[in-house]
């Protein structure tokens, strides 16, 4: 509860918010849309929905706001039949959500702020409970449809039109919590994934099968005796792969000073641990420190060497720890487990962010990387979507101009495949989803759908192929 000696904080300044103005201005509109505008010819074998979630404060925040960390979510679904796309849009309704609607403005301030709100303001159905902020990622499994978050359960969601079902714990697999990254092995439909937490045990593992069943609870994972932000991970067919970054929380002490509850505390490496999915004992493999938000893809090589795809920072510089400039580069990382060794090795000089392969190649060898970014020299924005082929060894790119384009997705379709993403034009505040071809995406977008709402800047989303709707 909160105490007497801390009174509500005022409104947070969102025109002077760079997440919370421009691109990144909240959306509190929720609307239901048939037959979109399309310009050029929209593939007639893509049937399936594309979904993505991101940060979207249902009123205006007060205290601070912490992107990503903060912001209620906002599930958007863009659904096509092969003639024709709709589009809907849904806040998900947690309690925390449902309180703020009663009261009609803002209770919780910032992740973390010491304010939260009183018994008296929220009713003794809230009280004293936290606020959930599943606002990071959607993915389907074992016939759910799953809003997640960072170190909290997930929300299910109804497919059929997303309203909110409430809490999923997958069977007991995320009793407290689950990564907003979880993988989903697509040989076998089970699902891997980990979390962190602020006392011990710090790290756990934990899996669920194909039919939404736990079958393995949540395990600790020994060698890590502090609390760590780990945002995300990657899967072998043999192992979880965990890199623990020396990015590390110290949440008391940032209420006493008000500072950053993360540091940076780069003289501590960075630990790479290969969990076995067999169960059998962690290995830890130490390098030096970097920072990594997210993976493309990892896989097990003949000779037993584990190679993982990922973006790579010096620092976690979106963040506000350091002001030290950093960029993302596309690097792979190959670990030598029976040496203990590893190396690394940059793929791509671009500025990138957002990597994805074919998700139905996850846990093998991959042939692209799809990510988003910026070109060299280029204003600040992401308004590049990039196109690695690592059997060339090429990379090719679709500069969009004045358009602020989001995470690029792999969509299946029943002859061919696509590249899709949101984009919003900085100059219209427009908003458009725009299809790619799988083999020339550099040539361009194959049609453009014009979305009939703004949609802000987001995060993560997944493809739903077959009927929509």
């Amino acid at each position: 509860m909160t105490s007497p000696h801390v009174p509500r904080p005022a409104v947070v300044d969102m025109a002077n918010h760079p997440y919370l103005s421009g691109v990144f201005a909240p959306q509190r509109n929720e609307v239901d849309v048939t037959g979109l505008p399309i310009a050029g010819e929209l593939p007639p074998d893509l049937v399936g929905s594309y979904l993505r979630n991101g940060p979207n404060p249902r009123f205006d925040p007060i205290g601070s706001y912490n992107y990503p960390l903060d912001g209620d979510a906002m599930v958007h679904q863009v659904d096509f039949d092969g003639t024709t796309a709709g589009y809907r849009n849904r806040f998900v309704r947690t309690p925390a959500v449902i309180a703020e609607e009663k009261a009609g403005r803002a209770l919780w301030s910032g992740l973390f702020d010491p304010y939260s709100p009183t018994a008296d303001d929220l009713g003794p159905g809230v009280a004293n409970t936290g606020r959930d902020l599943p606002d990071i990622n959607v993915v389907r499994h074992g016939g759910r449809l799953l809003a997640m978050a960072e170190t909290a359960p997930p929300y299910a969601l109804d497919p059929a039109d997303l309203s909110t079902i409430g809490r999923e714990t997958c069977d007991g697999a995320m009793l407290v919590g689950s990564t907003a990254h979880p993988k989903i092995d697509p040989s076998n439909g089970e699902m891997v994934l980990f979390n962190y937490a602020f006392e011990a045990p710090y790290l756990t593992w934990s899996v669920v099968s194909a039919d939404g069943k736990c079958t393995r609870p949540p395990t600790a994972i020994d060698g890590v005796n502090a609390p760590m932000m780990i945002h995300d991970m990657a899967l072998t067919e043999k192992y979880a792969v965990i890199f623990v970054c020396p990015l590390k929380f110290d949440i008391f002490g940032a209420f006493a000073t008000g500072g950053s509850p993360l540091q940076w505390q780069p003289e501590l490496g960075t630990r790479i641990a290969l969990v076995p999915r067999d169960g059998s004992a962690v290995r830890w493999i130490e390098t030096e420190a970097f920072w990594v938000w997210h993976f493309a893809n990892a896989y097990d090589t003949p000779t037993g060497e584990v190679v993982i795809d990922y973006v790579w920072w010096n620092q976690p510089e979106a963040l506000g720890i350091t002001d030290d400039p950093s960029v993302g580069n596309i690097t792979r990382t190959v670990l030598d487990p029976a040496k203990g060794r590893c190396t690394h090795t940059i793929l791509s000089d671009s500025d990138v962010e957002f990597p994805r392969v074919d998700d139905r190649l996850l846990t093998r060898p991959h042939g692209a990387i799809a990510t988003a970014g910026q070109l060299p020299g280029a204003a600040d924005g992401i308004n590049t979507v990039f196109f690695d082929n690592l059997t060339s060894g090429g990379q090719t790119f679709w500069d969009s101009g004045s358009v602020s384009v989001g995470e690029p997705i792999f969509m299946s379709g029943d002859s061919n495949n696509y590249w899709g993403t949101i984009g919003t034009d900085i100059e219209t505040m427009m908003s458009a989803f725009y299809i790619f071809p799988e083999d020339s995406p550099e040539t361009g977008p194959l049609c453009t759908v014009d979305l009939p709402i703004r949609v802000p800047a987001g995060l993560h989303g997944c493809w739903i192929p077959g009927s929509p709707r």
